[in-house]
């Protein structure tokens, strides 16, 4: 299927169960094989993007064995991977590259890393730069500073301070923090410039203490790994729901609120949340929504002044901290009374697209008048406020794109999906739960 065509929604209601969290999952996936023991992973998240990796896993020598029921059991290596020489293709998963190229480094073998074309243009110079300042011996098998990788044995030192850009993507924080624990020795990571992103850093440290390594932070710049760290397993874990996948159907609950519908409740995610994009209820609130919330579950539904005048409220906010569930809130700026303004989100550029241009250039294609900037965008509702019907939207195989953009089915008007598939990355069944709720 290279589209969907999605009816307009008249209005959406119901209670929707969130597949697992794609960055939980892999990072616990990757912990789970690095730890001593066996772990037993439950709700890990069914996607392309934990599928590379689980790959990536088995062919390194670690024994992935599929129990059912979104359960997997992984017999941990208790240190380096036995496998010293693989070719690993790992897709266009972030949350899979990075960390494991940080990893291998360290295992002394010979690794190949690569991916799709879109991972050759995603950047990973940092990374690099910081695991070959303590001797990691990392070649470029394309243009510099991006993927294709070949990774060789190198005379890594142990201990003292590694150095780590912030500024283009957390994910290289994270791979550090996963792997220098593998050294056993007190290293301490200093963060150069603003980290962006920093929940999911949050989301690693949480991770981390799970499987026995305590990390000490000092603000956002300087994080100890102790002495003698050791992965061990916690023996079961469960993968919390996804807090970005929720953020579609939160979206929903509130725009379909302007026209009666809602609330839509997600499950799996609330109150006890380790995820930063949990906060996105309050970029809903800011703009007019009704947040109910457990400490398992979210409701949300239209407040009572944005019901009664049928449209959000327009805002101006930095989305730094919350990047993947700003693209949400991009969309539902298509349903508020002014123009809104996303602030910060820089690393929307070297992520499965280039998302500022991509983002802009469908929501144009809707009606909507867009500025584009560097690190912004400003996104003014059609005068009218009736979207362009029949539009059809591309995706550029990026997962939230195609998500994002089915909240324009609520605006009264049909709407194509380009490439629906893509969602399989993180979400494979999005369309189908989304019809689950529509139509009430």
């Amino acid at each position: 299927m290279d589209h969907l065509d999605l009816g307009p929604i008249r209005r959406v209601r119901g209670t929707v169960k969130l597949p697992g969290s794609k960055s939980i999952s892999n990072r616990i996936l990757l912990l789970a094989a690095l730890a001593k023991g066996e772990t037993i992973i439950r709700d890990l998240l069914e996607s392309d993007d934990t599928r590379v990796m689980l790959e990536a896993l088995r062919a390194l020598g670690v024994a992935c064995s599929d129990e059912g029921a979104r359960t997997v059991r992984v017999r941990g290596a208790g240190g380096v991977f036995p496998v010293k020489k693989a070719e690993l293709f790992l897709g266009n998963a972030g949350t899979a590259f990075r960390p494991l190229t940080a990893v291998l480094a360290l295992c002394g073998g010979e690794y190949r890393l690569s991916g799709v074309a879109r991972m050759d243009e995603r950047p990973i110079g940092d990374l690099v730069d910081a695991l070959a300042g303590i001797g990691a011996r990392i070649d470029y098998l394309g243009a510099a500073g991006y993927p294709p990788l070949a990774i060789h044995p190198g005379a890594v030192r142990a201990g003292g301070t590694v150095n780590v850009r912030g500024n283009v993507s957390s994910q290289f924080l994270t791979g550090l923090l996963i792997a220098l624990p593998m050294t056993g020795s007190r290293t301490i990571i200093a963060v150069e410039g603003d980290l962006i992103s920093k929940p999911y850093v949050e989301i690693t440290l949480n991770t981390l203490r799970r499987f026995g390594v305590d990390v000490a932070r000092e603000g956002w710049s300087k994080f100890t790994i102790p002495a003698a760290a050791r992965y061990a397993s916690p023996g079961e874990i469960h993968i919390e729901g996804d807090a970005s996948s929720a953020s579609y159907f939160l979206a929903a609950g509130a725009i379909s609120g302007l026209a009666g519908g809602g609330p839509v409740r997600v499950e799996g995610v609330g109150r006890a949340s380790i995820q930063g994009d949990v906060r996105f209820v309050e970029t809903l609130e800011r703009m007019g929504g009704r947040i109910t919330m457990g400490e398992n579950w979210i409701e949300a539904a239209a407040g009572a002044e944005a019901a009664k005048c049928g449209k959000l409220r327009a805002i101006d906010a930095d989305f730094n901290h919350i990047p993947d569930a700003a693209m949400t809130a991009a969309v539902a700026a298509l349903y508020a009374d002014g123009t809104s303004v996303l602030r910060n989100i820089g690393s929307w550029r070297v992520k499965e697209t280039d998302r500022i241009a991509a983002m802009a250039r469908e929501l144009r294609k809707l009606g909507a008048t867009v500025e584009e900037g560097g690190d912004y965008l400003k996104i003014t509702p059609p005068q009218s406020s009736i979207l362009n019907p029949g539009v059809a939207i591309d995706t550029y195989d990026d997962h939230r794109m195609a998500m994002s953009f089915s909240l324009a089915a609520l605006g009264g008007v049909a709407v194509r999906i380009n490439d629906p598939r893509c969602v399989a990355k993180t979400f494979p069944e999005y369309f189908d739960v989304l019809a689950s709720i529509s139509g009430h």
